[in-house]
């Protein structure tokens, strides 16, 4: 199994009900990474995730636009993350003491 099987393998294991085009958006990103690079596969496919609902599914660059703060940031739209996280059957959610180290780039 290469890295982007293993990688989409985790995936579809962390959020079975992420659409085909989303689960590929979310694969490239993870592989795209730099910081990701060298993680384990289940953890590249979650951090990558995390990071691709933030960036597409809530007001997070929005907010950042507007002079907020990463952290300020991340507070204010981390219900949103984790009702999408949820819609695509992740039972793990984001809290609000976690960190995600992947760099906060755009999707």
């Amino acid at each position: 199994m290469n890295r982007r099987e293993a990688v989409a393998a985790a995936l579809a294991q962390l959020a079975p009900r992420l659409p085909a085009f989303e689960s590929e958006a979310v694969t490239d990103r993870a592989l795209a990474s730099p910081g990701l690079r060298n993680a384990r596969p289940d953890n590249a496919a979650w951090l990558a995730l995390v990071a691709y609902a933030r960036h597409v599914f809530t007001e997070y660059d929005d907010l950042l636009a507007d002079g907020y703060d990463r952290d300020s940031a991340r507070h204010f739209v981390l219900d949103d993350l984790n009702a999408a996280l949820a819609e695509w059957g992740s039972r793990r959610r984001v809290s609000e003491e976690e960190s995600a180290p992947e760099e906060d780039e755009a999707p």
